[in-house]
């Protein structure tokens, strides 16, 4: 999907994918921006979100998603207050409840705040919004329902209850007590049920379809005029809120980032392993971002299909399997493949440079003196012939890969010596030449009987 949406109390999910075909998301909370971020989409829209049960979503994961080029709508509840708040940095907002908030005229985030039911329920409303309350009122006015005097007082009365504690039936009780006119009363209640007004889920339609027609149009991607700063306190929220596995529906669990590497971490050393290639791609990336490298459709074709090659993937359904288990959408797998290139892209602008930092690194790890000294007794070799020790290329080919390597031959040998650096093709089969004669040596030496002086 090239868009999510954060929605509960405000309008379902069902109605809302009417307007809108997206991943609906449960009301927003902490980390829950950021979270959809990781997915880049096209969009995320704001309608609901928690308010005192859970921390509320942070202005910096909104910043964070703007700046990695992806457009933050808000509306209607949480999301507009957002919007107003955030419209100077690009955030956009629609409706009237975020225009409210705009100019002024609102400020508070109860205005917006409704009790309901958990996800089991569709986040029922178990209360009305006051913004609601305050544009039905001025709606009976203007019909001639009630008096200015009238609708006044019942917005003070409403605005004095506690926000889980507001409706119609309570707000009109409680303005009888008070001595309100009871024929104009009578008159209001009779007159709510067909006429009042939801300006949220008016405001949330409204942005949906924003949403929907500005995909349709092609949407590019969002540019921000801030720098985002990547804070210590940032690094450390991000490290707790990456989820990787989202319910569309807003149901069942969710596997984050940290959840996921403590499975990682009991694989012992692999999770250095994958550490280590997580970092060169994280630097890889910002490389790419610095060098402005724009990926071009045939690049990216070419990364794919070479990604289908090295994991067999033959024909779309075995695609389309292999996305589903890695949790990826069309556009999130679009994008892999697009950073797939770009990682790429700069291995091999700084394939020769950081070949100068090979011998530090198997000093390191152990391997500095084995390596040398293979590298010595292939060069006391001359130019060894395939006659010389009986074998076809194909046999060749067959032990290296099948005995010292483990692995099936590949099916392009010219393209595998070029991914490893081999000047050619001849080059690549003059190095495996000598690999077995130096095996064959070692063996030799293995074997032979110790002589005594």
């Amino acid at each position: 999907m090239n868009a999510y949406i954060f929605t509960g109390p405000t309008i379902s999910s069902v109605e809302a994918s009417a307007e809108l075909k997206a991943v609906y998301l449960p009301p927003a909370a902490e980390g829950d921006v950021y979270r959809a971020a990781l997915h880049r989409p096209q969009a995320i829209g704001i309608i609901d979100g928690y308010f005192q049960s859970v921390p509320t979503v942070r202005h910096k994961e909104i910043l964070w998603a703007m700046s990695r080029g992806i457009h933050v709508f808000g509306s209607a509840s949480i999301g507009a207050l957002r919007a107003a708040e955030l419209l100077p940095f690009g955030m956009e907002g629609v409706g009237a409840v975020f225009e409210l908030y705009r100019d002024g005229i609102l400020e508070d985030d109860d205005e917006v705040a409704v009790a309901h039911g958990p996800a089991e329920t569709d986040f029922v409303s178990a209360s009305e919004a006051m913004v609601n309350i305050r544009q039905t009122l001025r709606k009976a006015e203007r019909h001639g329902i009630i008096s200015t005097e009238l609708r006044v007082t019942l917005e003070k009365i409403g605005k004095a209850l506690f926000y889980p504690d507001r409706n119609y039936s309570t707000l009109l009780r409680n303005a009888s007590e008070n001595g309100s006119s009871q024929s104009e009363l009578t008159k209001l209640q009779q007159w709510l049920p067909n006429h009042r007004v939801n300006q949220k889920r008016e405001d949330a339609l409204l942005m949906l379809g924003v949403i929907r027609r500005r995909l349709e149009e092609g949407l590019a991607p969002k540019s921000v005029s801030y720098c985002f700063e990547q804070t210590i306190m940032w690094q450390s929220a991000c490290r707790h809120s990456g989820e990787l596995r989202f319910d569309a529906n807003g149901h069942g669990d969710s596997v984050t980032l940290e959840s996921l590497i403590n499975e990682l971490r009991l694989e012992g050393p692999k999770y250095k392993e994958h550490g280590v290639e997580a970092l060169q791609r994280f630097f890889a990336l910002r490389e790419a971002e610095r060098l402005r490298l724009h990926v071009h459709d045939q690049r990216k074709r070419t990364t794919e299909a070479e990604f289908r090659q090295e994991r067999d993937l033959v024909g779309a359904a075995a695609v389309e399997h292999w996305m589903t288990n890695n949790d990826l959408s069309d556009h999130q797998f679009d994008t892999l493949m697009i950073d797939e290139a770009r990682v790429k892209w700069v291995q091999k602008l700084a394939e020769s440079a950081s070949r100068s930092c090979l011998p530090e690194q198997l000093r390191l790890s152990g391997d500095y003196p084995r390596l040398v000294a293979r590298a010595l007794q292939s060069l006391r070799m001359r130019n060894p012939r395939l006659e010389s020790v009986g074998l076809t290329y194909g046999e060749l080919l067959q032990w290296y890969f099948e005995k010292v390597l483990g692995q099936t031959v590949p099916t392009d040998i010219d393209k595998y010596a070029r991914d490893l650096g081999f000047a050619s093709p001849d080059a690549f089969r003059r190095a495996l030449l000598k690999e077995y004669l130096y095996q064959r040596c070692e063996r030799q030496n293995e074997t032979s009987p110790e002589r005594s002086g």
